[in-house]
């Protein structure tokens, strides 16, 4: 039996109420710790941009470099970065937030596979999580914007959570880009072809929520842009 069956398996046991009263109890306790430690922590921070990618991601990939440059050039214009805490493109954004001064915040959390902090994180910003949605709260509650690079089912997650939220008027709108059009072209044209012109399951001004951009100088553009409308600064 595998790991992940035996995990299963344990699902099913059959347990008293008792025990599920019991579990269930310390887990609520478990969570609510969670969110103090990650309000309090980051209610200091300051304004700052997430950016999402690949946890593989190579440090001689081409987006592991747009990604340090990314956050460095953010740091430049008065952004902090907060990140997922790991590898990859995430140990990217910290490591350009270092270098360009500004705060470095990692967001990280235990998995079986792939995470572990990386050391470019501010060692007073580091937060681990066990539970994924408190982590998702995190990201969009201290995040002036999010910036997100090619990954895989985690990126997709962020990134589509945001969009709904944008979408449903749970949050205000703000700025959501995706950095490499080849490698987004062909999700971006599902949405437009299949989602809303074939099943009519969003609406035509859907497709404002979010850009796609190719370069460092217009990802930060597009944040810059949007807070400048509203005559907005990140040192406020």
């Amino acid at each position: 039996m595998t790991d992940q069956e035996k995990k299963t398996h344990e699902k099913f046991v059959l347990k008293n109420w008792s025990d599920i009263k019991s579990e269930n109890s310390w887990t609520i306790f478990k969570v609510m710790s969670e969110f103090v430690e990650g309000y309090e922590k980051l209610a200091k921070i300051g304004p700052c941009v997430t950016i999402f990618g690949s946890a593989r991601t190579k440090p001689e990939q081409n987006y592991y470099q747009l990604a340090e440059k990314i956050a460095f050039q953010l740091t430049q214009k008065g952004y902090g970065v907060i990140t997922g805490g790991g590898p990859g493109i995430m140990e990217a954004g910290n490591k350009g937030a270092k270098a360009g001064g500004g705060n470095s915040v990692g967001l990280n959390i235990f998995l079986p596979f792939e995470q572990s902090s990386n050391i470019y994180i501010d060692f007073d910003k580091l937060i681990t999580f066990d539970y994924f949605f408190v982590r998702k709260v995190m990201f969009v509650k201290f995040s002036q914007g999010f910036i997100v690079l090619p990954g895989g089912f985690g990126t997709l997650d962020e990134l589509f959570e945001a969009l709904t939220l944008i979408q449903t008027k749970k949050i205000g709108k703000f700025p959501v880009v995706m950095v490499g059009k080849e490698y987004w072209s062909g999700l971006v044209d599902w949405i437009k072809n299949t989602m809303l012109d074939k099943e009519k399951n969003i609406s035509p001004e859907d497709l404002n929520l979010w850009q796609v951009v190719d370069t460092p100088e217009d990802a930060v553009k597009a944040i810059e842009d949007f807070y400048n409308k509203f005559m907005l600064k990140p040192n406020f």
